[in-house]
């Protein structure tokens, strides 16, 4: 993610974000996962997935493997219907389940095809099935639900999830907005495939993640239909709508690209997105071939939004993004969508690295090199923003989108690089894309890989860079 790329203070500010529910405590996690019927013990499907950040975000008890979304949006009443069909296995016992539904009106739930009870209780929509399901049976759950969504907003003030526009929605779940618009296991931990059906009125264009697989106009309405096939975490889902000029075209590596622009924002991004190809060709050399079938952009003109979002496959921007901001969306398909967290606490493997990448092609097109980045930075007086707590510690959710997570965690990168040197440095970060594809990977997992693939002692390195507060006395 990146904030609006006209400023120039990007990455100097608070940069992002938590839902509000995430002051909730634990306790009060524990609390509604106890709430309701009696049922035997060990047989309820916890209220949250354990971070400690957000201890409501996504659900214990079953895995999700696919999605399949059915909206139609109506952009003048702001009318959102949708119908959720999700496939899921048991990994425990369950008499009673939670999804993540933030607003909306559920008219409607069903497990296995026999009608379940539900009820709300905050984010949670808590489903008590029929018959209980078994550990290890795989189960469909179909919600039907309808309203207007709203987005949720974050302790910095931005915006999160469904987030109208003056033609539209810009859609960007990052950290818990996909519950603004379907109901989902909502933590980075769970991630499943997807197909959407969505439904807008002719002359609108509904963009999601993934291959087109088809459109369709009919009585005033135009049904797009989209297949997200890689795994997806909740968060990086779009289903974003407005008035876009369309380009598609395939690559000589056989990408479908998918191009979604405001006519407004049309001159300014023509330049950048004409680099996309050569951008994805540059860092799929550097961190291994590139994650998905699907790539391209949705650039909207939602100005209240304030930051860019790397939605897999196909990033959505606030407005016309610059060349830096493309690269580091672009290097999050490799970087925080391919290879994701398993809690927000390590959001650094995300941020930092798609910084550097920032760093990197700057320094291999002309401009600074990265050392000479990391010398600026390092100048900033000790106090400052950059040093207030370290990246891979950053203490609350309040805190996972601020300068030490973008730009420290960078300069622990590149502090790696000068320590094994460059073959080694990007056969770790190829090796890291590589080794954890379409699933997740955790701070310690990078340190272990990076000492085991370079031979070396690397614990004072991190140790300084990744957990020490304050500025380095040394660069």
């Amino acid at each position: 993610m990146t904030p609006r790329p006209q400023e120039a203070a990007r990455r100097t500010t608070v940069l992002r974000r938590e839902a509000v529910v995430a002051a909730v405590p634990v306790a009060l996690a524990a609390l509604l996962t106890a709430a309701g019927p009696a049922t035997a013990a060990g047989t309820v499907g916890s209220a949250g997935a354990g971070d400690p950040y957000f201890p409501l975000s996504g659900n214990g008890g079953y895995d999700v493997h696919h999605y399949d979304l059915t909206l139609g949006y109506d952009p003048q009443s702001r009318h959102l219907d949708g119908k959720a069909v999700i496939t899921a296995r048991a990994t425990q016992r369950l008499t009673r389940f939670d999804l993540d539904l933030n607003g909306l009106k559920v008219t409607g739930v069903t497990v296995e095809h026999a009608k379940a009870a539900f009820r709300r209780d905050g984010q949670e929509l808590v489903v008590t099935p029929h018959k209980a399901l078994r550990k290890g049976q795989e189960f469909r759950v179909t919600v039907t639900y309808s309203g207007t969504p709203k987005p949720v907003t974050d302790p910095d003030g931005s915006l999160d999830g469904w987030i109208p526009t003056d033609d539209g929605a810009f859609v960007a779940g990052e950290p818990q907005g996909a519950m603004t618009w379907f109901p989902a296991n909502s933590h980075p931990t769970d991630k499943a495939s997807y197909d959407f059906t969505l439904t807008v009125p002719k002359g609108k264009t509904a963009v999601a993640n993934g291959v087109l697989l088809g459109q369709k106009t009919t009585q005033g309405r135009t049904t797009f239909r989209w297949r997200q096939s890689e795994p997806m975490a909740a968060y990086l889902a779009t289903a974003t709508v407005g008035t876009f000029k369309v380009e598609q075209y395939t690559t000589r590596d056989g990408l479908k690209v998918y191009n979604a622009v405001d006519p407004r924002e049309a001159t300014a991004a023509a330049p950048v997105l004409r680099k996309l190809p050569s951008v994805l060709a540059w860092e799929s050399k550097l961190f291994g071939p590139y994650p998905f079938r699907a790539a391209g952009a949705i650039v909207d003109r939602a100005p209240q939004v304030g930051y860019a979002l790397e939605t897999q496959t196909r990033p959505v921007y606030d407005s016309a993004p610059d060349l830096d901001t493309l690269v580091h969306e672009s290097a999050h398909q490799w970087f925080g969508d391919s290879v994701t967290l398993t809690k927000w606490k390590d959001i650094w493997l995300n941020e930092g690295f798609a910084t550097y990448a920032e760093w990197l092609y700057t320094e291999q097109h002309g401009g600074k090199s990265a050392q000479q980045t990391f010398d600026t930075l390092y100048a900033t007086p000790a106090g400052k923003d950059l040093w207030a707590f370290p990246p891979a510690d950053p203490g609350s959710g309040e805190h996972i989108f601020e300068t030490p997570v973008y730009a420290r965690g960078a300069m622990a990168l590149h502090k790696l690089r000068t320590a094994v040197g460059d073959a080694m440095f990007f056969r770790v970060l190829r090796s890291w894309a590589a080794g954890h594809r379409d699933g997740h990977g955790t701070t310690a997992q990078f340190i272990k890989l990076s000492e085991r693939e370079s031979g070396k002692d690397l614990s004072g390195l991190f140790h300084t860079w990744l957990f020490t507060a304050g500025k380095p006395a040394s660069p």
